[in-house]
């Protein structure tokens, strides 16, 4: 739940228990909602839970706070990346299938985003709703 500060509500993620995409959407839900709380479990559903009224204000802005961001980057780097975008292989439509390759043969190569870039770049363009995003 959600500590409360001068500028709104701070929701804290805890680095260290996020070694998965799975765990981000896991530890970011709790963080927000409480022990088994849900805030979407892909990056869509994410964008629409920051946005405000999933537990989160509709309106005044709100902090996300990353304790040990660091050990959360190398866990959500291009090992899970690789995985993630395997997943998504086997789900996308057939036009997607040449975009996701080249983005997986990226990832082989330790080049490109990381699942870490895709969240913190996410949660940066949250701003525009009042999301302040702090790395710790």
């Amino acid at each position: 739940m959600p500590d409360q500060e001068q500028h709104g509500a701070v929701y804290v993620i805890h680095g260290e228990r996020v070694r998965s995409l799975d765990d981000f959407y896991r530890e970011i839900g709790e963080a927000i909602n409480g022990p088994g709380g849900y805030f979407g479990r892909n990056l869509d559903a994410l964008w629409d839970c920051l946005r405000g009224g999933f537990g989160t204000p509709d309106e005044g802005g709100y902090t996300i706070r990353w304790l040990n961001a660091e050990q959360s980057r190398r866990a959500l780097g291009y090992e899970e990346t690789i995985r993630q975008l395997e997943r998504r292989l086997q789900r996308s439509h057939p036009s997607w299938h040449a975009v996701n390759q080249a983005k997986l043969a990226d990832a082989k190569r330790h080049e490109g985003p990381t699942v870490f870039d895709w969240i913190v770049d996410l949660l940066r363009e949250a701003e525009e709703f009042g999301v302040t995003l702090e790395l710790c």
